[in-house]
């Protein structure tokens, strides 16, 4: 496996669990909300819930760095909230079906409650913590033979753990 995607709703652990993963597997990491267009970024920062027409050049962009770490035979982290199924089919198109396999999406599963407290605990550029409802609302969990699910709740370093592992064994 050569990408990683950590997915899930805001407030995960998304970006902390990537960063640690990706030092620790010595490989780029990179954070999918850096890649949204400043006007996404605005509407997030309003409260505004975005759209599949917002999300559409985002997962193209995103879209590419997978195609691009594949094509170089690269590995790297990717954060990316990935919250529908057609979304991560998104990050996967044009890629061959081997290619395809050297993708895994790792599920941040979290207690809407613990995610709350997270995103209240903390100072995000843009995310307003009043989008999390519409994330959630939004999210279509992954079927569990296409990702792999971890509890958002343990510590950053055991969800590192969890996903090596997973990694060395595919």
């Amino acid at each position: 496996m050569k990408v990683a995607v950590l997915m899930g709703v805001s407030g995960c652990g998304k970006t902390t669990v990537g960063e640690l993963l990706a030092k620790s597997l010595n490989c780029r990491f990179y954070d999918g909300d850096d890649y949204h267009p400043d006007c996404n970024k605005e509407k997030m920062r309003l409260g505004t819930p975005l759209d599949d027409t917002d999300r559409a050049p985002w997962l193209a962009a995103l879209n590419q760095i997978v195609a691009d770490a594949i094509k170089d035979k690269k590995s790297i982290v990717l954060a990316c909230s990935a919250l529908k199924e057609k979304y991560r089919e998104k990050l996967l198109d044009d890629l061959e079906k081997d290619e395809r396999d050297e993708v895994g999406f790792f599920y941040l599963k979290g207690e809407e409650a613990m995610l709350c407290r997270r995103l209240a605990s903390r100072r995000h550029e843009y995310m307003n913590p009043s989008l999390l409802a519409s994330q959630i609302a939004t999210l279509e969990e992954p079927e569990k033979e296409n990702a792999v699910y971890l509890d958002a709740g343990l510590a950053p370093q055991e969800l590192v753990a969890e996903i090596i592992t997973v990694m060395s064994t595919q």
